[in-house]
């Protein structure tokens, strides 16, 4: 019995001794194991006398408990001592105030095509919108200018491989899909993206533009005046700007002018304007004599720029965020 005692102490003095859980399983199978101490114990109890099995049985028995015990407290041990050692190393501090997400915010020319949008639906007008990629017809041939026409240089215009669609140069085509499907009184707004083959600090190959119409019975070019004089009054919120208007040529418009604003120190052009010629509205089978009426069209990007005074459009187009966060 003393040899028995003997086996527990040291194993029990091993098993504390270890950090390894490896290490701790193969000092188990030294005593526990097929060929371990105690389990050779019992294998011996055989040869033993008949009246002796039982009390050394139960002895065996009890010192295998007490090892699969110190066992389990050990396996236990260590594997505490791992997760501390884990979660010092990935220590969190709480008291910190948390890094949350950055936000995002509106691109300051959309921010500006949301203005334009507010502002003229305060007049009464709607937003139409309409295919980018469009055909010959409605981009140029519908809106009074023939194949000769200069605009449709390959200088100017971007067309696409099968040569009978291109991506819209304005967006005019909006307008004339729209009186298709419309009849007067008809008043609309049509912004969107539009391209042309230009680069600089005051072009870009892509752009926005934003188109109004307003076709009814009486319609002047004193309409056309007013609602643009209110709109850039508005928009740039100064009551001294003055807006006014020089002969210029457009197919679609006839009379044509081009549009001036001025906040008091020279005159800045905005865009173009007139009354919409005839021969559109005979292309849409409106009655150019009992109807008529003007459009215009205008730069969203450079109303950006004077809103917020950037001197450089492809500061818009660069994905600086740099730059787009002051707008947010």
């Amino acid at each position: 019995m003393q040899d028995l005692d003997a086996i527990v102490n040291e194993a029990l003095g091993l098993f504390s001794g270890i950090e390894d859980a490896d290490e701790l399983e193969r000092a188990k199978a030294r005593y526990l194991g097929k060929s371990g101490t105690l389990t050779e114990l019992l294998k011996g109890l055989g040869r033993l006398p008949a009246a002796e099995r039982p009390a050394l049985g139960s002895r065996i028995n009890a010192a295998k408990d007490r090892l699969e015990a110190a066992l389990k407290a050990q396996r236990e041990r260590i594997q505490g001592c791992k997760l501390a050692a884990k979660l010092a190393e990935e220590a969190l501090d709480v008291t910190l105030p948390g890094r949350g997400l950055g936000t995002g915010g509106l691109h300051p020319v959309t921010r500006t095509m949301e203005r334009i949008e507010t502002l003229f639906r305060s007049l009464g007008f709607e937003v139409a919108d309409g295919p980018e990629i469009e055909t010959d017809y409605y981009n140029f041939t519908a809106l009074n200018q023939p194949e000769n026409h200069p605009a449709r240089s390959m200088h100017d215009t971007f067309y696409v491989d099968d040569g009978k669609h291109l991506l819209r140069t304005h967006t005019s085509p909006i307008q004339i899909r729209y009186m298709e499907k419309h009849r007067p009184p008809i008043k609309i707004i049509a912004p969107g993206r539009v391209y042309r083959v230009d680069l600089d600090a005051t072009h870009s190959p892509m752009f926005h533009q934003v188109e109004g119409l307003w076709i009814d019975r009486h319609i002047t070019f004193a309409d056309l005046k007013g609602v643009l004089a209110d709109f850039f009054k508005r928009f740039f919120e100064r009551e001294d700007l003055k807006v006014r208007f020089r002969p210029s040529f457009f197919p679609f418009t006839e009379p044509s002018a081009e549009i001036d604003m001025s906040f008091g120190d020279g005159w800045l052009e905005m865009g173009g304007a007139g009354m919409v010629h005839p021969n559109v509205l005979r292309n849409v089978d409106i009655d150019s004599e009992q109807y008529r009426g003007f459009a215009f069209g205008l730069g969203p990007d450079r109303l950006t720029m004077l809103r917020y005074g950037v001197n450089d459009l492809r500061l818009f187009f660069e994905n600086d965020l740099r730059f787009l966060k002051q707008f947010n």
